[in-house]
């Protein structure tokens, strides 16, 4: 029950101010705070097996997945989220590299890795959350040489999926470390890479064997010299979502890749106002057209991620660990293998508590995501405000449904037939006193 309200709180709350923004969304006696910290920080809730089932549920029962070739479309990405607390396990100087001028060079906060599925709806196309983890900040064994690479891969196995899928990503995901996993798992990748990047033909079959193992690595190839001839690259209407009357140029070939020791297909694409750009993906059967349209929805994580920041606050936690040595300002990991079993398991459950309070925000903006996809028009009918944006044939977003969700969440308590259980629930813990819990008992 306490999960359920947590939910609630981030779906329909309107101040992104931690836990107590849910006891002021539901109208709930102050107490209630303290009973949701203890569900956040009790191991009573496996995180994996509530993303597991998230996942299952999100792929068995939305109707509107993206899929190409049969296969679903999932897209990965990492996210750094500012913290202050000098008493947060994980918190550490980062790097930013972005073009925008309203982001700093560094920060102090948690990096993340995130990963999404694709579902349409109506004529957009939206990212809907599976996972987030923290992913830098805290070493617990100085034996322990994974990379973010490494770990994008086990959240992906975290996530329990059993559908054979393409992941798209950015350039810094193009690796032999995700690339073999995915192959083996039967998935297969799709990225950008560098234009100083190099594959190689096929070795020609010798007439005469000779001694030794045969070549396999033929001509190198400068992957950026399929640019050098534009009369030789095919005019096609651009496929990326939002774009009409644009012609791209595009040209593709299957190489060996030397990281990966197979053949993959590239695909070179010249933008008449974005400039240019070389796509790698290891599926061969997968034609250019696809490629391209495909790695345009990489934005649709980005989206998803304002979204999470700004609507729901999935990464707006704010929890301290009072026994915490205090970091360093403009410090970097924490290394814990000199501290005591006490000290360790301590931070383990605070980054527990992290990722509970994320996973539980991700799930509540799937859920506003699925309203928003598939019944746009009781989101609209219960909308109840005016924006001066809509668009007919475009999904509500996350802060509409959050609207709807709000206006009706009176309705929905005064009603014992959906969930008798978890509206008793709540009406019990309302504190009459306030202007919140004398309008949701109304």
């Amino acid at each position: 029950m306490w999960m359920l309200a947590v939910l609630i709180g981030f779906t329909v709350r309107t101040d992104l101010l931690g836990v107590t923004s849910f006891v002021r969304s539901l109208g709930l006696c102050g107490t209630c705070y303290d009973r949701m910290l203890d569900f956040l920080h009790s191991s009573a809730l496996d995180v994996a097996q509530l993303t597991r089932t998230w996942t299952k549920l999100v792929l068995s029962t939305h109707p509107g997945l993206l899929r190409c070739n049969g296969r679903v479309v999932l897209v990965g990405d990492g996210i750094k989220v500012g913290k202050s607390g000098r008493k947060m396990p994980g918190v550490k100087k980062l790097h930013q590299q972005s073009e925008a001028n309203t982001k700093p060079t560094y920060i102090m906060g948690h990096s993340c890795q995130a990963v999404c599925v694709l579902a349409t709806g109506l004529l957009s196309v939206v990212a809907i959350p599976l996972a987030a983890r923290i992913h830098e900040g805290v070493v617990f064994s100085n034996r322990d040489k994974r990379t973010l690479l490494d770990k994008m891969i086990a959240l992906l196995g975290e996530t329990g999926i059993d559908a054979s899928f393409y992941f798209v990503a950015d350039a810094y995901y193009a690796s032999r470390k995700v690339i073999l996993p995915l192959l083996n798992a039967g998935n297969h990748l799709l990225t950008r890479v560098r234009t100083n990047a190099v594959a190689y033909l096929a070795a020609p079959v010798p007439k005469v064997r000779k001694r030794g193992r045969p070549r396999k690595y033929g001509q190198k190839i400068a992957l950026k010299s399929l640019f050098d001839h534009p009369e030789t690259m095919e005019a096609v209407a651009s496929p990326v979502y939002g774009e009409c009357d644009v012609t791209l140029r595009i040209c593709s070939i299957d190489l060996l890749w030397r990281p990966v020791g197979a053949i993959v297909r590239f695909v070179a694409v010249t933008h008449p106002t974005r400039g240019k750009c070389i796509l790698l993906c290891t599926d061969p059967e997968l034609t250019p057209i696809e490629i391209v349209r495909l790695y345009g929805y990489r934005f649709k994580i980005e989206v998803s991620f304002k979204q999470s920041l700004h609507v729901v606050g999935a990464f707006l936690y704010h929890f301290w660990m009072a026994p915490m040595q205090p970091i360093k300002r403009n410090g970097g990991n924490q290394y814990l293998h000199h501290k005591t079993d006490a000290y360790r398991n301590a931070v383990r459950r605070k980054t527990a508590t992290y990722h509970r309070f994320m996973q539980l925000g991700l799930i509540a903006q799937g859920i506003m995501q699925v309203l928003a996809t598939t019944v746009p028009d009781l989101v609209w009918g219960s909308f109840g405000s005016w924006l001066r944006t809509v668009r007919p044939g475009i999904c509500p977003s996350e802060m509409v449904v959050a609207v709807a969700m709000r206006n009706s969440l009176p309705e929905f308590l005064a009603d014992d037939f959906s969930a008798p259980y978890l509206t008793k629930f709540i009406r019990d813990r309302l504190d009459l006193k306030r202007a919140e819990g004398t309008r949701l008992a109304a």
